[in-house]
C-alpha cells in the first residue's frame, strides 16, 4: 500500500521526471535523504519502472495514429503467446493489450502517413500468426493523450 507521501512523489515525477532530488523533496515536503530513499524503494518495488521523455509524434514524423482490433483463430495459450511475441518485435506497435469482448487484442500503431500505415497493415500485421480478422480505427484528433495515471484513485 502506498503512503500519501509516495503518491505525492509519484505525482511530481509524472509531471516532471527530470526533477532533481532536491526539487522533488521540496515539492513533496520531505528532506532530501528520506525522499531519495523513498524514490529508490519505489524503483526497487517496480512502482517506478523507468523514466522517459514525452514526444510529440507529429513533430517526429509520425502523423498517423491508429488502433487495430485483432481476432485470432484459436484461443489457445500457445497461439496467443506466439501472436504477443510477434507484436513485441514491431516498433510501429507502441502498445498492445489483450482485451475482452468481440476482439482478442488491441494494438496502438503509429506511422508516418496513410500509405506507410497501409503497407504495414497489409504486409506485416495481416501476416502475424493466427490472425483471423483485423479492424483499424484511425485517430482523427487526440483529445486527451496519455500523460500519467490518476493517483487520487490509487
Amino acid at each position: 500500500m502506498l503512503e500519501p507521501v509516495d503518491l505525492r512523489i509519484l505525482a511530481a515525477l509524472q509531471q516532471d521526471g527530470r526533477l532533481t532530488n532536491q526539487a522533488l523533496s521540496a515539492e513533496v515536503g520531505l528532506s532530501t535523504s528520506p525522499c531519495w530513499r523513498r524514490v529508490r524503494q519505489l524503483e526497487e518495488d517496480g512502482v517506478i519502472q523507468g523514466y522517459a521523455a514525452l514526444l510529440d509524434r507529429r513533430r517526429i514524423g509520425l502523423g498517423v495514429l491508429a488502433f487495430i482490433r485483432v481476432r485470432i483463430d484459436s484461443h489457445s495459450e500457445a497461439e496467443a503467446e506466439e501472436f504477443s511475441e510477434s507484436v513485441r518485435q514491431l516498433p510501429e506497435v507502441v502498445a498492445c493489450y489483450s482485451i475482452a469482448g468481440d476482439s482478442d487484442f488491441l494494438l496502438q500503431v503509429v506511422a508516418p502517413d496513410l500509405d506507410s500505415y497501409a503497407d504495414f497493415a497489409m504486409a506485416v500485421v495481416r501476416r502475424l500468426p493466427g490472425i483471423k480478422e483485423m479492424q483499424t480505427m484511425f485517430v482523427l484528433k487526440e483529445i486527451k493523450p496519455f500523460r500519467g495515471f490518476p493517483l487520487d484513485k490509487a
